[in-house]
């Protein structure tokens, strides 16, 4: 038997006659030769493999069917390994086999490449996960082609581990009978994986119990567990779960969720948490509401109280009681029918459903499906939408980048393929995409580990990389915190729609900034027209005397009805006077400038502005051209002053205004908006033939003219400081009455004199005309900006869409990316009409500028391919655009002024620089002796002396030193030349410096072949000195088997070794080239132990044996009674390495 398995005869495929009593080693099987059983070497092992790997089955494999040997190639493997397991696979299982078997084989050769010579450049990971995708969304047919994918990726798309090979194993840790997690196999899958492939990295379990041992055994192991499942609280416990990396959900980011919710809606008193729970299997449900549970209780102080239930629906009564007594926001988790079930009965029994707020925790939105989550109940259920009103729905968020649709894709097509599993999309898809970006941030991990010089099975070293990490992966934005988990976005969905039932988006929380975003179209509905409250007055408490009556005083009657009628009057009173208010100013028309009131220097001119000629025309590009039809210079805006203020004036192309009252109520509105980063709309003036608009005049010109400004140096600081300028305007522009731009293009951004940008020419669609000749090149180049959904309108509506704002802003992007104007086109020469033809005719491939990587970040690419997407709707508003600008640019706080002043001073302060570089050079020296001073001196001595003080010797009451020498050392350096010796001698100590910085001793000084290393001091550390320095002194023992001599490789270094425990006195010694020394007679017998040891052994003292003997895990063995100069006879000990079968905590 191996690991419960029955070794059956390899070449007859069954129990061989007469092996039942033949007994073969560990390693070993049994099979079948002519008259006899014989032992086969390692035929155990491949057996035991074949019999776990080779009858791996799930769903997709059920269907016996005919297919080709295996494809050993995919197994990547090499051209022998594959020859010679071919061939064994197409001899003992014929070429008849099932797909199982294939994949049986595959692995095979997989690991074999693993056990194979020559093979140390490879990286092995098992992957154990259950094989039912129905029933769990980290089952092996789905996140194993993910997996697979990542693989694939690492070298082309992501340049990582260069040079090296990840062979995959993939393991089943469900039980076949059951079909579901076992926690038992996981546990006898590992330790076999552990045993026998040695794997450098574990992806998975899932689920949470199988998780939690394979956990503990990779934290022993000390190796790297990677999983997107096992969303357990308990998981956060870093000291027992110390190599654990979670690159997917877990509930403790929803009890985040949980806890900001509760603050927005000021619930900060009670909640209740029902949750399904059987407790003989899995138990998702339990272990995904405890993050809310024990947030709410233990980060919130909230009162919470939980209670299980089952199907049995006799009980669910008792449930609704117990919501009914113990809160009013309750959070339910459990499969749909339950919860409908426990929603009709709600329903009957609660007479204020109004007075509740109910989330469902539905993580994958399966009750979505069709958007309304009470489709699927009971027929019998009269009026489901009534109750549902006061139901939310809580759900990951899905990723919105593009790279996550495009994995979706691959990922059904590969386990269609590998797997014959047909997969619908859903957000179980995200549990595989963050094993694919848990593959790639392991991938790095690993990399920089290698890089240092570590291990690539270091799981500690590997796993603290993963801290704190944040990269763009295929499911947007990763982030992970310092406890290893990943931090996710969660969705909040609502009935929207009061008539339908049907559920839409109103809110969703990002898990980077802790913050929830609430729709801008989406509302929340309560049905008693606000959020309830968590603990309503005379509910759960009677302490009030108001209360124990059970109705209120007369007294109270007659205030609450005078307060609500004051309240009503007050109300009314309001909105009449804003009425009047609003008809006042509508009649007041304080927007109005008469024609008279404005004073022109030159009126019948247009001014040029300094630096406005085009150097795209100079440099021969066609997009001088695009800009005007009227020559080489761009015509600026009109300017003229009114009150004695510059503003800007834009004529009007309009015989006469209209004043219907949707035009004053524009001119109105457009008066009420103040904000930074929208000029200012001082009037209009509608006297004919005069007819213009007075804004705001920027005197720095517009953006277009900053962007062809060659002489104007735009470092990115600067572009992303104009880019989040144009941002925040639009976002507050289409939160605003005037909700669209309807014209936003470059020369529409003007900057102001302390260089903030501001958005101008948008509102007052009454005030717009198109006067231009259809066909004219002007026209053409005003539309190189406008969305294609708009070019197909001869003149399309003057106010424009938010989302054909969202591809303005990328055709902006572009422009201040790459400086090339406005639709710029690597290597074509189009014409403005060209263009637009082009864009308008929305023929796949799109036709859109051209982006390039090597001139800005990836992210601002992703960006503007978003914003110009083809469908509107997979544009991003503002809102959003605004939160990513923010994650790509973390320093753009700075003002543009604000740089530009300190590069000013920066020029002007050229001699502080040089100081600064001085000091910095000083520093540097500094540093270095310093670093000097501590490999002499220990660093707290070199601290007390670098602050002028005396160090004080000072006793200390136990300390284990460490004496060595190397026997033989005089003849060998007799017969070796002093430049041998000196190399020898630098060879060994540095090999041991080397090694002793991984044990918490100081080392006192070498003289010749001795070694005297210390611990215990000058920093004390109980009674860890001297498990310390026998670690220390074994894993130098063993190095110097090892090591080799230059001049002498076929001679062994003999080491001798003596280590003794007790007090001393520390001090340092000497004013020129000073000392830290130990004093005492535990020197001494330091050294008289290594000179009576023997080579290659350890020679402890009693002292030191009594110390290790405390902690357990020492192998010590009685040397005797050795007689010691000076000391006389002294019982010592030989060290003879640690235990094996003893665990270390």
């Amino acid at each position: 038997m191996i690991n419960g398995l029955f070794l059956q005869c390899v070449t007859c495929g069954g129990r061989a006659e007469g092996c039942s009593g033949l007994s073969c080693s560990h390693l070993d099987g049994c099979y079948h030769s002519p008259g006899a059983c014989q032992c086969e070497r390692g035929a155990a092992l491949w057996k035991s493999l074949w019999e776990v790997y080779g009858n791996f089955t799930h769903p997709g494999f059920t269907q016996r069917r005919r297919m080709a040997p295996p494809d050993w190639h995919d197994c990547l493997v090499s051209k022998t390994v594959r020859i010679l397991l071919f061939g064994i696979c197409s001899k003992r299982l014929g070429r008849d086999m099932e797909c199982r078997s294939t994949l049986g084989c595959c692995l095979l050769a997989a690991l074999s490449c693993c056990l194979l010579p020559g093979c140390g450049g490879n990286i092995t990971v098992a992957v154990m996960l259950p094989d039912n995708h129905d029933k769990y969304p980290w089952a092996l047919p789905r996140v194993l082609p993910a997996i697979l994918m990542a693989n694939e990726d690492l070298h082309s798309k992501h340049g990582l581990l260069l040079g090296r090979h990840i062979n995959i194993l993939n393991y089943s840790t469900e039980d076949p009978v059951a079909g579901s997690c076992a926690e038992s196999r996981a546990q006898v899958v590992a330790v076999d994986a552990k045993l026998y492939i040695r794997p450098d990295a574990f992806f998975g379990p899932g689920c949470v119990y199988p998780l939690a041992s394979v956990g503990r055994f990779a934290s022993h192991w000390k190796l790297p567990l990677i999983t997107a499942g096992g969303p357990a609280y308990g998981f956060d416990k870093r000291d027992e779960y110390r190599t654990i990396v979670r690159s997917g959900p877990s509930t403790t980011k929803l009890g985040d969720f949980a806890n900001v919710l509760h603050t927005h809606f000021n619930w900060t008193s009670r909640a209740v948490v029902i949750f399904h729970d059987r407790r003989h299997d899995d138990r998702p449900h339990y272990f995904l509401s405890e993050g809310i549970y024990l947030n709410l209780k233990e980060e919130m102080n909230i009162t919470v109280e939980a209670q299980p239930y089952e199907d049995d629906l006799k009980y669910y009564k008792e449930h609704i009681s117990f919501m009914k007594e113990r809160g009013r926001i309750v959070y339910i988790c459990g499969p749909l029918d339950t919860f409908l079930n426990i929603m009709k009965l709600f329903q009957s029994e609660i007479q204020d459903p109004e007075n509740y707020a109910i989330f469902y925790l539905d993580v994958f939105a399966e009750s979505l499906a069709e958007g309304k989550p009470w489709q699927n109940s009971d027929p019998d259920w009269a009026d489901p939408i009534k109750v549902f009103k006061s139901v939310f729905v809580i759900t990951y968020r899905p990723p919105d980048n593009p790279e996550y649709k495009d994995f979706q894709k691959k990922l059904h097509a590969r386990a269609q393929k590998d797997f014959g599993v047909h997969l619908e999309p859903s957000l179980k898809d995200y549990i595989a995409g963050s094993f694919y970006d848990g593959f790639v941030l392991y991938a790095m991990a690993l990399e920089e580990t290698l890089a240092d010089g570590g291990a690539q099975n270091d799981g500690i070293n590997i796993t603290k990389r993963t801290l704190n990490r944040r990269f763009w992966g295929v499911t947007g934005l990763v982030t992970t915190d310092q406890k290893n988990a990943r931090d996710i976005d969660v969705n909040l969905w609502a009935m929207t729609n009061q008539e339908t039932g049907e559920y839409g988006l109103v809110a969703y929380y990002n898990g980077t900034t802790k913050d929830i975003i609430w729709s801008q179209t989406e509302k929340i509905h309560w049905p008693n027209g606000g959020p309830p409250l968590d603990n309503p007055p005379c509910v759960f408490s009677s302490d009030d005397p108001s209360c124990n009556d059970g109705h209120l005083p007369v007294l109270g009657i007659v205030a609450v009805g005078s307060g609500l009628a004051l309240i009503i009057f007050g109300i009314s009173s309001f909105l009449i006077y804003r009425k009047l208010k609003l008809e006042k100013e509508l009649a007041g028309m304080l927007w109005r400038i008469r024609w008279e009131d404005l004073q022109f220097e030159s009126p019948n001119k247009y001014h040029k502005r300094a630096g406005s000629r085009l150097t795209l025309s100079q440099r021969g590009s066609s997009y001088g051209s695009l800009i005007t039809a009227h020559g080489k210079y761009q015509l600026f805006a009109k300017t003229g002053y009114f009150k004695g203020n510059l503003v800007a004036i834009k004529h009007v192309n309009k015989k006469r205004i209209e004043l219907t009252r949707q035009v004053l109520l524009e001119l109105k509105h457009m008066r009420d908006v103040q904000f930074n980063h929208l000029t200012r709309f001082i009037g209009a003036c509608i006297d004919p033939p005069n007819i213009c608009i007075v804004t705001e005049y920027c005197p720095r010109g517009s953006l277009q003219d900053i962007l062809e400004n060659e002489s104007i140096n735009l470092d990115w600081m600067f572009r992303y400081s104009l880019i989040n300028d144009i941002v925040k305007g639009m976002n507050y522009l289409h939160n605003s009455y005037i909700g669209c731009h309807g014209n936003l293009k470059s020369s529409n951004c003007v900057v102001d004199s302390r260089f903030v940008l501001k958005i101008t020419d948008y509102g007052l669609a009454s005030f717009r005309s198109s006067c231009e000749n259809d066909d004219s090149h002007a026209l053409y180049a005003k539309k190189l900006w406008t969305a294609p959904e708009l070019l197909i309108y001869d003149r399309h509506p003057p106010e424009g869409t938010q989302k054909g704002d969202v591809y303005s802003f990328g055709i902006i992007l572009q422009e201040i990316a790459l400086r090339n104007g406005p639709f710029y086109v690597e290597g074509m020469d189009l014409s403005p009409k060209e263009i637009v033809q082009k864009v308008r005719n929305g023929q796949k491939p799109y036709f859109r500028p051209t982006t390039d990587n090597k001139c800005h970040s990836e992210e601002l690419t992703i960006l503007m391919e978003g914003c110009w997407a083809e469908d509107p709707a997979e544009r991003a508003d503002f809102g959003h655009i605004k939160i990513y600008m923010a994650k790509l640019n973390k320093e753009g706080s700075t003002s543009i002024l604000n740089n530009l002043l300190s590069r000013m001073e920066q020029y002007a302060n050229n001699l502080e620089n040089l100081v600064e570089e001085r000091t910095q050079a000083y520093l540097e020296e500094k540093r270095k002796a310093e670093n000097l001073l501590y490999q002499i001196l220990p660093h707290s001595v070199a601290e007390q002396l670098k602050r002028g003080e005396t160090v004080q010797a000072e006793a200390f009451d136990s300390v284990t030193i460490y004496f060595s020498d190397i026997v033989g050392f005089t003849s060998m350096s007799a017969e070796s030349t002093p430049l041998q010796v000196v190399t020898l001698l630098n060879d060994l100590y540095t090999c041991f410096d080397a090694i002793i910085d991984n044990f918490d001793v100081y080392k006192v000084e070498t003289i010749g072949d001795a070694y005297m290393v210390v611990s215990g001091l000058p920093v004390r550390n109980g009674k860890l000195h001297a498990r310390e320095i026998a670690g220390m002194s074994l894993a130098l023992l063993e190095q110097v088997k090892t090591f080799k001599i230059r001049h002498r490789p076929n001679d062994q270094l003999r080491l001798r070794i003596g280590i003794h425990t007790g007090p001393v006195c520390a001090g340092v010694v000497g004013l020129k080239m000073p000392r830290y020394c130990l004093f005492g007679d535990t020197v001494n017998t330091a050294s008289r132990m290594e000179s009576n040891g023997e080579a290659l052994k350890i020679h402890l003292s009693s002292a030191t044996k009594e110390v290790l003997d405390e902690f357990g895990y020492f192998d010590v063995q009685l040397r005797g009674d050795v007689e010691m100069k000076g000391k006389g006879k002294m019982r010592t000990y030989w060290l003879l390495g640690e235990k094996t079968d003893v665990y270390v905590i």
